[in-house]
């Protein structure tokens, strides 16, 4: 298979994105416009709620997930929106304990199978949560089965196992691969390797800690008819790198940058039936479980694709990792 190949704009052109690393993330933050970041308190999370998820063994759980403000994450990745529900300084210590015991309180739910803590960043990024409030972060997580955590790969480390050993239940650490095509990956402002994401995942399994990965379907920079299979191997690599499960996220737009990608032609959005057909690739190998972003999936919509029909069928896979109709 050929890679992937910038088949837009090219480096010459004004405002067309930058091959040198060093000028990406200042290309990324002036592509944000009029956009507007949040007002935020700081001890309030962002937002939170009970929702159930198949788990490893096949049984529905119950959990809480919680967005938890914090800094803007310092690699500001190009495709990433995240940034628009951040502080522009670090939080105080005790803020984000501040949020969680909110969230749980305001929530009373006796749900306890797990909880995730996403935080438009790194959990273990000591700029976006002080490695001070982890032990307090791990005792109002006591009774909870699994804690899910977010994190760079390149973070993972000692910080890790230490909030690991703090708790009661296990952890489980959520990291974006994206794609396993190094040459996107590479353009994704992201700064990590292949071997950055194997290295991290390999050394969380041998602390007996959960892999969860996040790729993303027809990435910018990559041609649309490339984008299945390519979606597809990286399913394949993150799950022989242990990760269960696989969440596959369809790229979209919103935070100007890749607006722009849009109209120099380095990016296209992915129909809903693409996502559907790479869910269901990694659903019938049944190597462990692929479960779909769902999130915004309407605006993906394009053609003759009718979403409200495939919405149904990926809300099935996510449940019963199965398409719809097999027994």
């Amino acid at each position: 298979m050929s890679s992937p190949r910038n088949h837009g704009s090219s480096p010459a052109e004004a405002g067309s994105y930058p091959d040198q690393p060093s000028d990406r993330s200042r290309w990324i933050v002036e592509s944000r416009e009029n956009r507007l970041r949040a007002v935020l308190d700081p001890r309030r999370p962002v937002a939170f709620w009970v929702e159930e998820e198949r788990q490893a063994d096949g049984s529905i759980q119950s959990g809480i997930t919680i967005l938890i403000v914090n800094r803007e994450c310092p690699w500001r990745c190009l495709m990433c929106d995240l940034w628009t529900h951040t502080t522009q300084r670090p939080v105080e210590p005790g803020d984000v304990p501040a949020q969680i015991e909110f969230a749980l309180d305001t929530l009373r739910s006796p749900a306890r199978g797990w909880i995730k803590l996403y935080n438009a960043g790194s959990f273990f990024d000591a700029g976006a949560i002080p490695t001070v409030d982890h032990p307090q972060i791990a005792r109002l997580c006591r009774g909870f089965g699994r804690v899910i955590v977010e994190s760079h790969p390149r973070l993972v480390g000692s910080p890790t196992w230490r909030f690991r050993d703090a708790l009661d239940g296990c952890l489980e650490v959520a990291m974006g691969l994206e794609t396993a095509n190094e040459e996107v990956l590479g353009r994704l402002n992201k700064r990590i390797s292949l071997s950055d994401y194997d290295q991290a995942a390999r050394e969380l399994k041998g602390m007996d800690c959960g892999v969860r990965t996040f790729l993303l379907v027809q990435p910018p920079f990559m041609k649309p008819s490339e984008a299945e299979e390519w979606a597809c191997r990286s399913i394949d690599h993150a799950q022989g790198c242990g990760s269960d499960p696989v969440v596959v996220i369809p790229t979209r737009i919103g935070n100007g940058a890749m607006e722009r990608l849009m109209r120099s032609g380095d990016f296209s959005l992915p129909s809903p039936s693409l996502l559907e057909r790479v869910v269901g690739y990694g659903v019938k190998r049944g190597r462990g479980r692929v479960f779909s972003d769902l999130w915004d999936l309407e605006r993906l919509a394009a053609g003759d694709d009718d979403v409200k029909v495939i919405r149904h069928r990926l809300e099935w896979m996510n449940r019963y990792q199965a398409e719809v109709g097999a027994s």
